[in-house]
């Protein structure tokens, strides 16, 4: 049995109270409560209805109907035995309420002491590991000591100290002899697979510090509990949307194109919305009195429009962006400022071949396990940057079993959601696939899969070819700047 919420609402469709059981949007909830008063006919006798993906278990109770929202895999007979417990519930007093909630529970106390046991050994673990890198000092200084000619080691030369995985050694470059130290090496390399907030191994890398296994059940237990751990963590893939260096060059020009994509779960294109602008930034008042020269694509599908302060004809004939007034400088600003918009352009199309990535999702079950497939093909159009695709995922006890992928991962228990990470999509790597099992779960669970990533290229091609300056002289010199970023990218 698999109850999705359990829900009251009124017959006229009202929503009065709602709890989810599993890990669900405020839209999806909302959507399906929305969907129930629609699916029911009056006069009929039977206290379920089903759709494509979920099953409505329901008993009327006056002007209320007491609602299940199950997955069509669920029991019926389960189903409806705990729509009777819930119906029970209505008829409770305040004082009754009262005292189930004042009641012992012999499962919250072990579960109490559980959460206690776990923090008060990872205390003791991080004790031991600061003992342990107190002694490593110890033996340091001792080393450095013996590099002038004192004690034991006089005959081995100059001493090393080694910190390795594991072992903790001194070594001799003189002889070749090694001294091993009784104390074990703070870090070793573990080899099982994370649990909680998991990453995939980096490729390529050399001799890293790392936690011990035990040390890191110890932590992500803590997390899972909710505490805060603070720790060294290597830097992760930032948004597609990062802050760009400020501007060195007189004139910088903005070249940027905004993608909005709405893609379908079974194929095909519900939203593809393209909003670029150029945006002109000038540090020094001197050079405010030119002009922008640019060069536009071949994109038929690209609608420009200049801003209205804007000589629309001289760029109409020439394109040329120029103020109508010629004699009006361009006001200068900050280098912290976004510039100044000269031209924005909007593209719209359903034309699946426009979109620079396709995800395609394949869930299947077999026994109590679903596996997902997903996979990636990216357009030759664009080299993408940065490329984060995230899959909501139901509440799970542990992290999802991850066979097969290209690229890295990492999974989010708080959030319960897997981001699947590539670095670079180019020629060499147009497609991509991940495969991952978790306990049985409906297929609309893995949905809606946001996409973020970032491009040096766009839809409309355009590029600033000159600046002309009104009252002559030479050019000021300019720099431009050009990228493609998402700002919604779902699969649906």
């Amino acid at each position: 049995m698999v109850v999705l919420a359990a829900s009251i609402l009124h017959k006229s469709g009202k929503v009065l109270v709602s709890r989810q059981f599993v890990d669900m949007t405020r839209m999806r909830i909302e959507g399906l409560l929305a969907a129930f008063p629609k699916l029911i006919g009056t006069g009929k006798q039977h206290t379920y209805v089903e759709t494509e993906n979920v099953r409505y278990v329901y008993q009327p109770m006056e002007a209320l109907y007491l609602l299940l929202i199950t997955n069509k895999q669920s029991n019926i007979l389960e189903d409806l035995d705990t729509l009777r417990i819930l119906s029970k519930l209505e008829n409770v007093t305040v004082a009754q309420v009262k005292q189930y909630c004042e009641m012992e529970s012999h499962e919250e106390k072990l579960h109490r002491q559980m959460r206690e046991d776990k923090i008060r050994e990872a205390k003791d673990e991080m004790k031991r590991k600061a003992n342990e890198i107190d002694k490593n000092k110890i033996i340091k200084n001792r080393g450095d000591n013996y590099k002038g000619g004192f004690g034991p080691l006089q005959s081995m030369g100059s001493g090393i100290f080694e910190n390795s995985f594991n072992d903790t050694s001194i070594s001799s470059s003189g002889t070749g002899s090694r001294l091993s130290s009784d104390v074990d090496s703070f870090s070793t390399k573990s080899k099982a697979r994370p649990t909680s907030a998991a990453t995939a191994p980096p490729k390529g890398l050399g001799m890293t510090l790392g936690k011990s296994k035990r040390t890191n059940q110890f932590l992500e237990s803590l997390k899972a509990e909710g505490e805060v751990i603070v720790e060294d963590v290597r830097p992760t893939l930032g948004k597609s949307q990062a802050a760009a260096p400020p501007p060195t060059d007189p004139i910088t020009l903005t070249v940027e194109e905004k993608l909005n994509v709405t893609l379908k779960r079974d194929g095909g294109v519900s939203n593809f919305d393209v909003q670029g602008s150029l945006c002109l930034q000038i540090l020094n008042q001197e050079d405010g009195h030119v002009q922008v020269q640019v060069q536009t694509g071949e994109n038929q599908g690209v609608s420009f429009k200049t801003h209205p302060n804007m000589n629309k004809e001289l760029f109409a004939n020439e394109n040329i962006l120029g103020l109508r007034d010629a004699n009006r400088p361009f006001p200068t600003g900050q280098s912290g400022d976004a510039g100044i918009g000269l031209l924005k352009w909007r593209m719209q199309s359903t034309d699946e071949k426009m979109v620079p990535l396709i995800i395609n999702c394949w869930p299947s079950s077999s026994g109590n396990q679903t596996y997902v497939n997903i996979e990636y093909e990216a357009s030759s159009m664009f080299d993408l940057q940065n490329v984060v695709i995230s899959v909501p995922l139901p509440a799970l006890r542990e992290a999802p079993s991850v066979n097969q992928i290209d690229g890295e991962w990492r999974y989010d228990p708080r959030n319960s959601i897997l981001e699947w990470s590539v670095i670079l999509i180019d020629n060499s790597n147009r497609s991509g696939s991940l495969e991952f099992v978790v306990p049985q779960a409906d297929s609309s669970s893995f949905f809606p899969i946001a996409v973020r990533f970032m491009a040096t290229n766009t839809f409309s091609n355009l590029k600033v070819t000159n600046i002309i300056p009104v009252k002559g002289g030479n050019p000021p010199k300019f720099s431009q700047r050009t990228q493609l970023i998402t700002e919604n990218y779902q699969v649906v």
